[in-house]
């Protein structure tokens, strides 16, 4: 049992979705062959879940966690994250 959690792993990382990015975020993770969670509180979500991002409260930050790689995705979170500022 050791041996199957060798090598396991587990990324959390914080974002803001506007809502009209939900469906790109929906389909970067949906490519990803891995599980995706999103959240807030204790509100947890499959990230491949139109419906279910939608009904989060989106003028939150959201967390994401998730036990894979992919460069597309990982690039996403990047530009979407919470820590990043923008100009007003």
């Amino acid at each position: 049992m050791l041996s199957l959690m060798k090598g396991w792993f587990s990324m959390v990382k914080t974002i803001r979705l506007k809502p009209d990015m939900v469906q790109h975020f929906v389909d970067v993770a949906s490519k990803c062959d891995f599980d995706i969670d999103i959240f807030y509180n204790r509100i947890i979500i499959d990230a491949k879940s139109i419906l279910g991002v939608l009904s989060l409260d989106l003028t939150r930050v959201l967390t994401v966690e998730y036990n894979g790689e992919n460069e597309e995705f990982e690039a996403f979170l990047e530009k979407k994250s919470a820590s990043r500022r923008t100009a007003a």
